[in-house]
């Protein structure tokens, strides 16, 4: 009899039901897009902020000299302190390793650059690697200064590092140092250690012109085993820029770790804060002194933090206003089924049995409209994701839907409709069920 009155409910009220559901579907459908794209939301915002380069710099240790003027802190770099590049491969073992996304060394060194028109020009050129593949333990990290530097446009193609010989490489120019020197890609231009060291001197093919809105438009861009090699100081690098997924930073990321209790140093320790990720980084290279970049870092937080806030308030609002919306439906249903619910009254039926048939049917639509929600949501999440992170491009259908956000979903259209039939519920009940049927007779 139970079944079949819930049945018969479905059947003779399914615009109220349909408006009810509708309510619960728009509002699981937002909930579902909001918490699908929380999810990723870190490493989105961190891959469009790379933009603004490295969150985290590596020195050579022996570079830092604590200087103050007005407040800000130099630190000049002396000319001998070298970091090793065989050394950077134990990035890839470190504890957060997963969440380092980019490694960029750098090795400055002032050339002598001679174009074979009779003018030599000193310059300085910096190795880097262009495509380089990071690995420790069978994982590789493809990274280098490109993906670094989105920003950066070349005119042509980037050096290929396996190019380099002991006689010839492939390099990028900057397109101020290419004016001044008249060169374009395709050109051969020879270069010597400074000052004009022959016993150094390596022929470049030239494979593109860089244009970076920087300082390195007037610099020749080389395989950082081609700088090492003309500066001869062979797995010397002098710095490092790495970009890693890192928490927003709060009061007790700014602690200092061995100033904490052992319990309280791993809980810092195991939390990606830009500043355990240098610690760690310190750890693991010898000589080394790494720090977070905090132009980059606070403002990747502080977007983190509002968009955040933001689609926590849609959620809220859309699960209110659903909540709203099948209460004034289940009202308006049980308003019409009040000779119903006197008779099934009058025959013995008690109260928690005629609460438990309105239940049910709120139970069933909100499972019902809940999994439509999900998946519904699921769609607008990919969508608003390919809209507002456009690098993202187009994505795949199994990868939009998140298994571990249905039960939670269904979960709270469950909390939504049994909360928005409560009141109507709990109003249809108190009334004496002899008044009901004396005013429908």
């Amino acid at each position: 009899m139970f079944l079949r009155l819930l049945t018969e409910s479905f059947r003779r009220q399914r615009r109220r039901k349909a408006l009810a559901g509708l309510a619960i579907l728009l509002g699981t459908t937002a909930v579902t897009a909001m918490l699908a794209l929380a999810t990723t939301i870190g490493d989105r915002i961190h891959k469009e902020l790379a933009a603004y380069g490295a969150n985290i710099t590596v020195y050579p240790a022996a570079d830092q000299l604590e200087v103050k003027v007005g407040g800000v802190d130099v630190k000049p770099v002396s000319g001998g302190a070298y970091l090793h590049e065989s050394d950077l491969a134990k990035l890839r073992a470190i504890f957060w390793a997963n969440n380092i996304t980019g490694v960029s060394p750098e090795l400055p060194l002032q050339v002598l650059v001679k174009t074979g028109t009779g003018t030599d020009v000193d310059a300085t050129a910096t190795g880097l690697w262009f495509d380089h593949a990071l690995s420790k333990g069978g994982t590789a990290l493809k990274t280098g200064a490109v993906a670094l530097h989105p920003w950066w446009k070349v005119q042509g193609a980037w050096p290929r590092e396996q190019a380099t010989n002991t006689e010839s490489a492939e390099a990028a120019i900057g397109a101020a140092l290419a004016g001044r020197l008249n060169v374009k890609a395709g050109d051969v231009i020879q270069v010597e250690g400074h000052p004009g060291d022959a016993s150094r001197a390596l022929t470049l093919h030239l494979t593109g012109v860089v244009s970076t809105g920087d300082n390195s438009e007037n610099q020749l861009l080389l395989p950082l085993d081609a700088a090492q090699q003309i500066a001869g100081t062979p797995d010397a690098v002098r710095r490092v820029e790495v970009s890693a997924r890192t928490k927003p930073e709060d009061a007790f990321a700014r602690k200092d770790p061995d100033s904490l209790s052992p319990k309280q140093r791993e809980i810092w320790y195991c939390r990606p804060y830009a500043n355990s990720i240098a610690y760690q980084i310190r750890e693991a290279i010898p000589g080394a002194r790494a720090e977070q970049v905090r132009r980059v870092e606070q403002s990747e937080g502080t977007v983190l933090k509002r968009i955040s806030g933001l689609m926590w308030l849609i959620s809220a609002a859309a699960l209110l206003a659903a909540g709203f919306a099948v209460s004034a439906a289940m009202a308006t249903a049980i308003l019409e089924r009040q000779a119903e619910i006197g008779l099934m009254r009058s025959l013995g039926a008690s109260k928690s049995t005629v609460a438990m048939l309105f239940y049910a049917e709120a139970g069933l639509l909100a499972v019902f409209a809940g999994g439509l929600g999900y998946l519904a949501g699921s769609g607008l999440a990919g969508w608003l994701g390919a809209r507002i992170f456009a690098g993202d491009g187009p994505v795949a259908l199994s990868s939009l839907l998140i298994p571990v956000l249905f039960p939670v979903v269904v979960t709270l259209a469950l909390v939504v409709a049994v909360a928005g039939s409560t009141p109507a519920i709990r109003r249809a009940l108190t009334t004496d069920p002899s008044a009901i049927l004396r005013a429908n007779a």
